[in-house]
């Protein structure tokens, strides 16, 4: 095959990420861009349609250029899509010789641009690495691939009795790789713990295309570093996950799910501390939902309880319990709400009374993301902030943006039981990012999250987004050297997602 190769075309105005003029091109001098000979070289380690260029399908390319948001752009003339771990190494192993960028690809949901191309490194795509090797049903240890689709591995493990112990909104499209490269949370997170608790071995393929086995389906080892944590979360800045090991529950035979509305966010913080109290054991999940939100999602799905049958209330939450013995699960819920209403903190609400509601009512949280974004350009920010200060936030944004820019909405939910927050800015216009609006917000509200010693990433990393706030209010000078020596160790050309993750020397 002859190869050309062709800046793909990607039919949205390219955004330039606020972080490239900073921190990556010092880095991507240091790369060369992939040539004829280089796509022939790799032709020759793989099988054929591994290697796909401009030339052979120009949409596929544009696609994996640009992140779901359509917000960060790369221009990578070359997609690697291995099947196997031995072609992942082969590939990362030319890659470190030749000194060629490689972006690490997955499904593709974050927020923050972490895999897609700051310029023209190649992408490596694990979609078809998909297998799904098994479920040991005693252990309950699930061992799979890395492009594994999180839905797929749902349904498997569902098919088993068991449960896979992440959960999250993009989860047909989202993939485990990705997910544990993230170190992604959702909204079982206070049940079942981060992936970093769940996730028992890895193989993972370095940077110089070692395969570095750390497999493991024993759930106590305590021989030596536990190194596969320093991957969990790292997005693929160390080395690229080929394969899982994830330790699934049973699934629950009882789930309880209730629906309500409270009048101010002080009554939110008393119901999850009541919550807490009264479910005990069995509470799994406690979302939370603005009416801003809701008003958007109400244009599409209806919104079960209302003040007169239109108005909204401020503040929903969505209050679920799992459990394996459905009369005391039902007890407990039960007396919950009769607590919850006493205390009048809870004004209305709705309780399933069978798994389908319980779908409905998860439908409605699920329908936030999708629901912003058909109302214009969005300004998604993921953040962690105590409870007490959760909504404080919320308000001194909205004053912030209010006088200066009155078409500027915030809207916002969140896993509030792990003090999650979704922050939300939509503004009319589908495409064109306003630099008045992004002045408006960064570096503000990461140095208000930080004030309130909170996390500016809860769930969606770093990328090229907010790796330049690692070093200046996230981490202390001492810890990012120490990820700098770490990152020299594994990756000592920086050839893996350069100029993200880290901030610029």
């Amino acid at each position: 095959m002859i190869w050309r190769l062709v800046t793909p075309v990607c039919s949205l105005p390219p955004r330039t990420p606020r972080s490239v003029t900073r921190n990556s091109s010092s880095l991507l001098e240091k790369l060369r861009s992939p040539t004829v000979s280089d796509c022939s070289a790799l032709a020759a380690l793989v099988d054929e349609g591994t290697i796909v260029t401009a030339e052979d399908d120009p949409d596929l390319l544009a696609r994996h250029n640009v992140d779901w948001k359509r917000e960060y752009h790369g221009r990578s003339t070359v997609l690697l899509r291995p099947r196997t771990t031995a072609e992942l190494s082969g590939i990362l192993s030319y890659c470190h010789v030749e000194r060629l960028g490689v972006v690490p690809q997955a499904g593709n949901t974050g927020l923050v641009g972490g895999s897609v191309p700051v310029a023209d490194e190649i992408i490596v795509s694990v979609a078809r690495m998909n297998q799904i090797h098994g479920l040991d049903r005693t252990s309950g240890i699930l061992t799979c691939d890395a492009g594994c689709i999180l839905s797929d591995l749902h349904n498997y493990t569902a098919d088993r009795d068991h449960l896979v112990p992440i959960d999250l909104g993009a989860k047909g499209s989202c993939m485990i790789g990705g997910n544990v490269s993230t170190n992604a949370g959702g909204q079982y997170f206070y049940r079942f713990g981060s992936l970093k608790g769940n996730v028992l071995g890895l193989e993972v393929v370095l940077a110089d295309g070692t395969v570095l086995d750390l497999t493991n389906t024993n759930r106590k080892d305590n021989t030596g570093y536990d190194l596969k944590q320093l991957f969990i979360g790292a997005e693929g800045s160390l080395g690229i996950i080929s394969k899982i090991n994830l330790s699934c529950p049973r699934l629950p035979s009882s789930r309880n799910t209730a629906f309500l509305a409270l009048e101010n966010f002080d009554a939110v913080r008393r119901t999850l501390r009541l919550a807490k109290a009264e479910l005990g054991e069995c509470l799994a999940a406690f979302e939370f939902m603005d009416r801003a939100i809701l008003d958007l999602v109400s244009k599409s799905r209806a919104i079960p309880i209302s003040m007169d049958g239109s108005t909204l209330y401020p503040f929903y939450v969505l209050v679920e319990t799992q459990g394996s013995n459905g009369e005391h699960d039902s007890e407990k819920m039960a007396t919950f709400l009769e607590r919850a209403m006493s205390t009048l903190d809870v004004v209305d609400g709705i309780l399933s009374q069978d798994i389908q509601q319980v779908e409905e009512m998860w439908a409605i949280r699920e329908a936030c993301n999708p629901a912003v974004a058909s109302e214009g350009r969005v300004y998604k920010y993921d953040i962690s902030i105590p409870v007490s200060d959760y909504y404080e936030i919320v308000e001194e944004m909205k004053s912030r943006l209010g006088p200066a820019r009155p078409d500027a909405l915030v809207v916002n939910w969140g896993h509030v039981i792990d003090s999650n927050l979704h922050f939300n800015v939509t503004t009319p216009g589908m495409f064109e990012e306003d630099p008045e609006i992004v002045s408006l917000i960064e570096p503000y509200l990461f140095e208000s999250v930080v004030r309130r010693k909170g996390s500016i990433s809860a769930e969606h990393g770093l990328g090229q987004c907010k790796n330049e706030y690692l070093g200046t209010l996230a981490k202390s000078p001492t810890a990012v050297s120490k990820m700098r020596a770490i990152k020299q160790l594994f990756d000592p050309h920086y050839i893996l997602s350069p100029g993200k993750y880290l901030p610029a020397k």
